[in-house]
């Protein structure tokens, strides 16, 4: 293990040394993080397990602060200017993301049944900003586009978790699916986290902003602060018997309502820790799902649900969710292309795993799909990134009237923070 963290180190300074140059061959952080994963797995330098208690650890503490992040970072204000892209995104092209790959999925694999079917629907639903970062920060994309992917990738996975909690009741079991009892013990838990959530952010934001007023705290112990407030969330909707993750997710959202938007820098840094963190999920999904799903088998069956799942069951929604916007064709299906599937898949299988494998299910079927699907993301839309934004900024009429260049100013996100954005910094704005 301690040969192990030394490489992985030594990858991360590489990583940083040269990150200018990498993203200008298209080659993201995630990409060589996956690959640092799977090779030290399968040399035998470093090796996980899904039920790990350090990897659980480490992946829900990612999870939890990213989605407290994304939501209390977020830019409401800003949003508004333009609401009605990220809305269709989320509010109708989501849901049928969601329905179309749990039809296609269970046609596919009719004997697991409807729950595994929803549950790995929604595990891939999600989209991830990092995995296609160059068109996240291309300026010479129109800034509306940007923002409505950066808004979408923001919000789906927090979104999304509480139907994880619903299908992964529903796949867990049938008895109690049958007799209707899981659905009411995953809506309290969902309930008791929304709750939870919104007690901690509206309070620890009122909190902080009160205490900053008077110069009891700025800085370091401020952003410490914050970061706690994620936790907090979290771990007291589980004391409640509560879903954590719902909680993180509805706590971002009250605190930013609860301190107005005043603490948005001391929340950024606990964006920070949460994508540094991230750089090692990466490592354990290479570990964990790379070298056992994908470089010892090959099932065609489950590899074409992978590429449906990148394709047709997110582009086809996306298409029919943005149908009298005004749009291009070509818009609509490079918004729909660029669906990355990425950190919270990858969080939410090893949920999905441990729960399924705690009550007795098979769950071979589940981390196949999910090894294949992310995996083909991380590359596909890695390397794809740079040439299709490049493509399709060429293609955009340079008037300023057409709906895609409508003026509209920038919204953070995480993935700026990426490789590429001193290239991001540099390229002209056309937009």
């Amino acid at each position: 293990m301690g040969n192990g963290l030394l490489i992985l180190s030594l990858v991360l300074v590489l990583a940083g040394v040269t990150g200018v140059l990498l993203g200008k061959w298209s080659i993201t952080m995630p990409i060589i993080f996956v690959a640092a994963g799977a090779i030290l797995s399968a040399t035998g330098v470093l090796t996980f397990s899904p039920n790990n208690e350090a990897v659980r650890t480490l992946t829900e503490a990612t999870l939890v602060l990213l989605l407290f992040a994304d939501a209390s970072t977020l830019n409401a204000k800003k949003v508004r200017e333009d609401a009605s892209l990220p809305g269709r995104l989320l509010g109708i092209g989501l849901p049928l993301t969601i329905a179309l790959g749990a039809l296609i999925a269970w046609l596919f694999f009719p004997a697991d049944g409807l729950g595994f079917a929803l549950l790995i629907a929604t595990i891939l639903a999600p989209t991830d900003a990092a995995l296609g970062l160059p068109i996240f920060v291309n300026r010479s994309v129109p800034v509306r586009i940007r923002r409505a992917l950066n808004v979408e990738s923001g919000l789906n996975d927090g979104l999304a978790t509480p139907f994880i909690t619903l299908f992964i009741a529903l796949a867990v079991s049938q008895e109690a699916a049958s007799q209707g009892g899981w659905l009411l013990s995953a809506l309290l838990q969902i309930l008791l986290a929304a709750g939870a959530g919104i007690a901690v952010g509206a309070i620890g934001g009122k909190l902080l902003v009160w205490a900053r007023a008077r110069d009891w705290t700025e800085g370091a112990p401020l952003q410490f602060a914050v970061l706690g407030l994620a936790f907090a969330a979290y771990l007291g909707s589980i004391a409640v018997g509560g879903n954590g993750f719902v909680a993180a997710f509805v706590g971002g959202i009250s605190f930013r309502w609860a301190s107005r938007g005043k603490l948005t820098e001391a929340a950024e840094y606990t964006e920070t820790t949460g994508t540094l963190l991230s750089l090692f999920v990466w490592v354990i999904f290479g570990a964990v799902f790379v070298t056992p799903f994908v470089f010892q088998q090959f099932d065609l069956k489950i590899i074409v649900y992978a590429v449906l799942s990148l394709t047709i069951i997110r582009m086809i929604p996306v298409y029919l969710a943005l149908r009298g916007t005004g749009l291009r064709s070509d818009t609509r299906l490079i918004m729909g292309w660029f669906g990355p599937r990425g950190l919270a898949s990858v969080i939410f299988s090893l949920m999905a795993i441990e729960a399924l494998e705690g009550a007795g299910k098979e769950t071979h079927l589940l981390a196949s799909i999910a090894a294949w699907t992310i995996l083909l993301s991380v590359l596909a839309h890695g390397l794809s990134a740079k040439p299709l934004a490049a493509w399709f900024a060429r293609r955009l009429p340079a008037e300023a009237d057409i709906p895609e260049r409508k003026t509209l100013s920038e919204i953070h996100h995480r993935a700026a923070l990426g490789i590429t954005a001193k290239q991001a910094a540099e390229a002209p704005d056309h937009s």
